[in-house]
């Protein structure tokens, strides 16, 4: 066992059953350039009976710093990451998931940004691997990250650096018991107790894992009335430290437009049984309605905004024939390049089934999308602002290894006039990349766009 007098970070693992996708977890663990007698890696293995428990035995006898914790299995991650930090000895604890991994430099460059900004938590840039993440948050760095002043309500995963007397000081713990939106609850109730939240963007610490067969626990089919429940705790906790207004809406607008609308928009929506969609859809209807002020719609994206307004008016049908047409909308875009240093021209626009989607500029003077869904309140729909603001971005990805960053672009919005009185909008992005400085000099190896 590693000596405590040099551990910097101890990383936090719940594992159960996850077969080979551990692999690459721990290979990533013994890849890290910080030096081996400065973090210590604990598995939790919370009763697994797939043999992932032996294997963890034998790399902990060839590894001093890593240490494997056995116990019966609950049911869920929450009770082996507390006894995980009941058992850390660094300072700093990272928590991961078993079925994920980190970038090479990941634990080293998290405890430099730690320690050069005093912070109490810390949030590597995340790439997904056949699963989404919050890209906008990990746009630039954030020393100094708020609610107020960053993105910081996107990224609720508890896959964070936390100072471990931070978290004891303040008792911060997990909910335990099969249950869900626990790392919600740790992860809102952490970030308000936090005198500093820094963002490190400029290096992909941690690679977030979707399954190929989508087996990873959050991706399940759950119990509504227990679900959203759960999901009004971490409402609670906003609700305590804020007063009604910009800023409880912006928090809020987060889980209405994730937990609530992005799963009324979905093919799991689609093809989910009709008995769990209604209890589903009855279920968000309350807490849209008693949970949420009229900023926190107000503040969405012109497609979310009508989904919202549409589950409030208690309209199920109309929001399936919405998210039927909306599942349908594709992103298509072509691309030149030229010169050195390489000149990117990306053209692009967004395209329905039945062709590029169009817009209307209505008689109150706002310009709004076309939808086949009737009697939708047309200032649902307006997008003046968003269309003003619009951009294409270009994201350059590491082939093999999922890791992204965003290119500078410029963006011109051309609005194409149709004869039936509508248009539609091609953006054009334009990039110059200049080799040497491409993900800030890490440019090994082939990058698609």
């Amino acid at each position: 066992m590693t000596s405590p007098e040099n551990l910097k970070i101890s990383v936090i693992v719940p594992v159960y059953n996850p077969g080979p996708f551990i692999d690459d977890l721990i290979s990533s663990l013994l890849r890290q350039t910080m030096a081996a007698d400065e973090f210590e890696a604990i598995f939790v293995d919370d009763g697994s009976t797939d043999g992932t428990g032996a294997r963890l035995d034998e790399v902990a006898a060839e590894h001093a710093n890593i240490q494997v914790i056995h116990i019966p299995n609950s049911g869920w991650p929450s009770r082996p990451r507390n006894i995980g930090i009941e058992k850390a000895r660094g300072e700093y604890v990272q928590f991961a998931d078993n079925d994920d991994w980190f970038g090479d430099e990941a634990l080293h460059r998290l405890y430099a940004y730690a320690k050069e900004n005093d912070a109490d938590v810390v949030i590597g840039k995340m790439t997904g691997v056949n699963r989404g993440v919050p890209r906008e948050l990990f746009r630039k760095n954030h020393p100094d990250a708020t609610y107020a002043n960053s993105p910081l309500i996107d990224s609720l995963t508890p896959h964070k650096m936390y100072r471990r007397s931070f978290l004891l000081e303040h008792n911060l713990r997990f909910p335990e018991g099969k249950r869900r939106l626990e790392d919600h609850v740790f992860v809102t109730a952490a970030n308000f107790a936090a005198k500093r939240i820094s963002v490190l963007s400029d290096y992909t610490c941690y690679y977030h894992v979707g399954r190929p067969d989508a087996s990873n626990a959050g991706f399940q089919r759950f119990e509504p009335a227990g679900y959203f429940g759960n999901l009004c705790e971490a409402l609670d906790i906003v609700d305590a430290h804020t007063e009604p207004g910009a800023l409880r809406d912006k928090i809020h607008r987060r889980w209405l437009r994730v937990e609530i609308v992005g799963r009324l928009t979905g093919k799991r929506f689609l093809t989910a049984p009709e008995d769990w969609n209604t209890d589903f859809f009855r279920e968000a209807r309350k807490v849209a309605t008693e949970r949420f002020a009229p900023g926190v719609a107000a503040g969405l994206p012109a497609m979310q905004r009508a989904t919202a307004a549409l589950l409030v008016q208690d309209r199920l049908e109309s929001v399936r024939e919405l998210a039927a047409w909306d599942a349908g909308l594709k992103a298509q875009a072509t691309a030149e390049a030229e010169g050195s240093p390489l000149r990117i021209t990306a053209t692009g626009e967004l395209h329905t089934p039945a062709g590029p989607l169009t817009y209307v500029h209505t008689d109150a003077g706002v310009d709004a999308i076309r939808t086949p869904v009737a009697d939708l309140d047309p200032a649902l729909l307006d997008v003046t602002k968003r269309l003003k603001s619009a951009r294409m971005d270009i994201v350059a990805r590491r082939r093999g290894s999922a890791e992204e960053c965003f290119l500078p672009v410029e963006t011109v919005t051309e609005r194409v006039e149709l004869p039936d009185g509508g248009f539609r909008t091609v953006h054009r992005s334009v990039a110059v990349v200049t080799p040497d400085a491409l993900n800030s000099g890490r440019n090994a190896g082939t990058w698609d766009l």
